[in-house]
């Protein structure tokens, strides 16, 4: 296959995965001021398998589309006000997390524990992001915007973790093998 073909094949997979991410916002379980949502899985799942610069690629993608005005965020949301909404700093958040999970993995291994301590990470990035932003947006205090912010987020967060790794792992390894996904792309 050429660089060429590559480069297609890095493109189509990169928005597949935005718009994987914006299905998987679309599961919600609704609280009072910031809902659980697919999101986070959906990061971890793009960087999992895709690694740090296409993982990248898919998050920035999906916030553009987002932003833009299609209906991708959680609860069927869109525009630019929910990125400067009580809400924004996850959104924004996932752009470090999903770097930073795939780039832990290359610079180690696409394995189950790696990618569980690299979720993890990826996990309290976005939640800080979420917990500060939410702070100043709503003009909440420190003791407020944890509690609604971070506290109930850590327990379902490292489920999700772990969820990303396992399958983000299985489905890495099968998609190299079938010459769907290569572990290196070219510049």
């Amino acid at each position: 296959m050429n660089n060429q073909q590559l480069k297609l094949r890095a493109m189509i997979i990169t928005a597949l995965f935005a718009a994987i991410i914006g299905v998987l916002a679309q599961m919600t379980i609704p609280l009072p001021v910031v809902p659980i949502t697919g999101q986070t899985l959906a990061i971890g799942l793009a960087a999992t398998i895709l690694g740090s610069r296409l993982g990248l690629l898919s998050v920035v993608l999906y916030i553009i589309i987002g932003a833009a005005g299609v209906p991708v965020f959680a609860e069927m949301k869109a525009g630019f006000a929910v990125l400067i909404g009580p809400t924004g700093g996850y959104l924004v958040g996932f752009i470090p997390a999903v770097y930073i999970i795939g780039l832990y993995l290359e610079k180690t291994s696409f394995n189950f524990i790696q990618a569980m301590v690299a979720n993890s990470l990826g996990m309290i990035i976005t939640l800080l992001f979420g917990t500060i932003w939410l702070k100043y947006a709503a003009d909440l205090s420190w003791a407020a915007a944890s509690t609604a912010g971070l506290t109930p987020f850590i327990a379902v967060g490292l489920i999700k973790a772990g969820l990303a790794s396992w399958i983000g792992v299985l489905i890495r390894r099968r998609l190299i093998s079938a010459r769907l996904l290569v572990s290196a792309l070219p510049d």
